[in-house]
């Protein structure tokens, strides 16, 4: 038998629920979209009572996106162990599950939304990048890289983020095949240094020692092998 009596909240208590429910808010809907009003009554508040958390919408939006932005930049922690390939792949799969749930937040949080040119939200977004690029440095097993390596894992992480964005206008491709397609594009990038630089070309005989031919990297292999058009007949 419930009294229907309310259990006040604390301050604290309170402001951690106006940004899950602003961040559930903004996972369906642009941030611009959603109205003071509505996180209100999403939360069961009154209107006065949300700016007394928060002074302004700009400020709830950028304690969701500090929550999104945390959430996004553990899903690129992976213990390390077994082949680089499986690990990529788990982490895109996090990845994408993350985008595929929040669709307009993450949107937000890697356009900017409407704190778009914001100190905060610039450090936010290129503190999950940061974490992005340590996690797979971490995975490689390398703690000082190269020039070349970190061309080539910065330049994923932006592969990754971009792609994402792209996806979420229509999902036209199915996520588990582009999930793939990006670890097979780490893959692509890794090796093209390789050709161009010894301690490169190192790093990645070292990596593929560990993988197996089903792995990601060894169907990457075959897909590309049956793009060789074979010897003719008479040749």
């Amino acid at each position: 038998m419930t009294t229907g009596v309310r259990r006040r909240m604390g301050v604290e208590e309170r402001r951690q629920q106006l940004i899950g429910v602003a961040l559930e808010l903004f996972s369906h809907r642009s941030p611009d979209d959603v109205s003071i009003d509505e996180i209100a009554a999403a939360a069961g508040i009154s209107r006065p009572l949300v700016y007394h958390y928060f002074p302004g919408k700009l400020s709830l939006y950028e304690a969701a996106l500090r929550r999104a932005a945390d959430e996004l930049a553990q899903r690129f922690l992976e213990p390390q162990e077994g082949p680089l390939g499986a690990r990529l792949l788990r982490v895109m799969g996090r990845y994408f599950a993350f985008v595929d749930e929040h669709g307009p937040g993450f949107s937000a949080l890697m356009r900017g939304g409407p704190a778009a040119g914001s100190s905060r939200t610039n450090a936010m977004i290129d503190e999950v990048r940061q974490a992005a690029y340590e996690q797979i440095l971490f995975h490689i097993g390398v703690q000082d890289p190269p020039a070349r390596l970190e061309l080539v894992v910065r330049s994923w992480v932006s592969l990754a983020e971009s792609t994402a964005l792209l996806w979420l206008d229509g999902r036209r491709i199915p996520r588990g095949e582009l999930e793939l397609q990006l670890v097979h594009d780490f893959a692509a990038l890794a090796a093209v240094s390789a050709a161009y630089d010894a301690e490169m070309a190192g790093i990645l005989v070292r990596i593929l020692a560990d993988e197996p031919a089903d792995g990601p990297f060894g169907e990457l292999v075959g897909r590309l092998a049956a793009l060789v058009p074979g010897p003719r007949a008479g040749e």
